[in-house]
């Protein structure tokens, strides 16, 4: 006995294909790097913190947490803010600004029912 194709509903002109993305991760952008640095002189014990250090106790690579000092990485996913932040004793939006994708460029995420000024 022959079953019928579960593709035979298909209309044949059609070539869609209907995939479910997942969402990207949310970025977070470091407000600055002054404050980063200001933060890591000082962390939530009272004591300061050295690059290698803050990078192994939030899991990231050295290479990040300098990159977002420097300016020459500004965004990084949420995760890895929440322990940069988590690591230095502070709250994620002291340190880092939450963004999102509008076509190419990350701009700061509008929290709702919040007015963005003109």
């Amino acid at each position: 006995m022959l079953y019928p194709s579960p593709f035979s509903a298909m209309n044949e002109t059609s070539h869609e294909v209907n995939v479910t993305k997942s969402p990207s991760p949310t970025m977070y952008a470091v407000a600055s790097g002054d404050r980063l640095r200001m933060l890591m002189e000082r962390t939530g014990t009272g004591q300061p913190i050295t690059v290698r250090k803050l990078a192994a106790a939030a899991g990231v690579a050295d290479g990040t947490i300098g990159g977002l000092l420097s300016g020459a990485q500004r965004t990084v996913p949420e995760d890895k803010a929440k322990a940069i932040a988590a690591a230095l004793g502070v709250d994620l939006l002291v340190l880092f600004i939450p963004m999102e994708r509008a076509g190419r460029a990350l701009v700061p995420a509008q929290q709702p029912g919040e007015r963005v000024g003109i």
